[in-house]
């Protein structure tokens, strides 16, 4: 079992506070893998094979404490959107997702904030 981490795309910005305070700096690492053990991603790639049966999406975040983000898994025009509560700073959280052989093709998968910011993408394949 390899637990190297593998970046796939990597983004930050600033979410912006409810009291309309100063922005603080948000920070967003990525990666997909095949599973999460003691919180951190195993068997990181960006193409599994078609029976992979389910891929995680790790994510590493840095000054959203209290909040709350999206990991939103795209298929083509299909989204699948699963919430996660931020509870510290820094916050590692992650979500699985099922994919079915018949699903195999390109993947992504964005993470969100609760404004709808784009604020790290990772991108996979299934199959072929």
């Amino acid at each position: 079992m390899s637990r190297a981490l593998v970046p796939i795309l990597v983004f930050a910005t600033g979410l912006a506070s409810p009291l309309g305070a100063q922005e603080k700096p948000v920070t967003v690492d990525i990666a997909v893998a095949r599973s999460v053990v003691d919180r951190m991603p195993v068997d990181t790639a960006s193409a599994f094979p078609a029976d992979v049966g389910q891929v995680a999406c790790w994510t590493a975040v840095t000054g959203a404490a209290g909040t709350t983000i999206q990991h939103v898994w795209i298929q083509g025009e299909n989204e699948y959107p699963v919430s996660l509560n931020v509870g510290g700073s820094p916050w590692r959280t992650w979500s699985t997702k099922s994919i079915p052989p018949e699903w195999a093709g390109e993947w992504r998968v964005e993470v969100r904030d609760v404004a709808g910011t784009v604020l790290a993408t990772a991108r996979f394949t299934v199959g072929s």
